[in-house]
């Protein structure tokens, strides 16, 4: 669309109108409507967004859909309006999908199991001397207090279930695993803090 000088510095609404509906078929009517009204878009959109990226963006994708023919009412306000209108309304989904996203990550973050730091050579030598350690005091144990303690806490078995299952009394195994964990704390003491 081909402009003269009186027409591409004339500022009114008349002017936006027609630019508006030449833009889907002339780039020339589409290019002096961004240049009249870009600053503007930009501007709402990046009020909204807070950001200059996504601004621009929105800003693109307004006057790309003021490309093709469009639902413009000049009896519903200006065209400036009309593009800010469009401006404001993709700003906003922009802000719901940003937070649908963060949403959706935070939520994928808590149900993501963290895993551990693998140890560092140190901490497995640390944890293979504190091993040794712990079947060398084990050892050292009488055959039948070991037997309770291997009862109660590998197996998971209570007192009364390993009186039971050793046919003893049931006070005999209680003052076994005393005297067995009494004779650990004090080999192994230092390990426990």
């Amino acid at each position: 669309m081909l402009r003269t000088p009186d027409e591409s510095a004339d500022r009114s609404p008349e002017v936006d109108e027609r630019l508006l509906r030449a833009a889907a078929d002339d780039p020339a009517a589409l290019g002096e409507l961004y240049d009249r009204h870009a600053k503007l878009v930009y501007g709402v959109a990046l009020a909204i967004l807070g950001s200059p990226d996504e601004a621009q963006d929105v800003s693109q994708e307004v006057f790309l859909t003021v490309s093709e023919p469009t639902a413009y009412d000049p009896a519903r306000g200006t065209v400036a309006a009309f593009l800010t209108t469009m401006a404001r309304s993709r700003a906003i989904d922009r802000l719901r999908r940003r937070g649908r996203s963060v949403r959706l990550l935070k939520t994928w973050h808590e149900a993501t199991p963290i895993a551990p730091a693998p140890p560092s050579p140190h901490e497995r030598v640390a944890a293979q001397e504190c091993a040794e350690r712990v079947r060398s005091a084990l050892a050292g144990l009488s055959a039948a207090d070991r037997e309770i303690l291997e009862l109660a806490y590998w197996k998971g078995l209570s007192q009364s279930e390993i009186a039971a299952d050793l046919e003893a009394p049931l006070g005999t195994v209680k003052s076994r695993c005393r005297r067995a964990l009494v004779s650990l704390r004090g080999v192994l003491g230092d390990l426990t803090g």
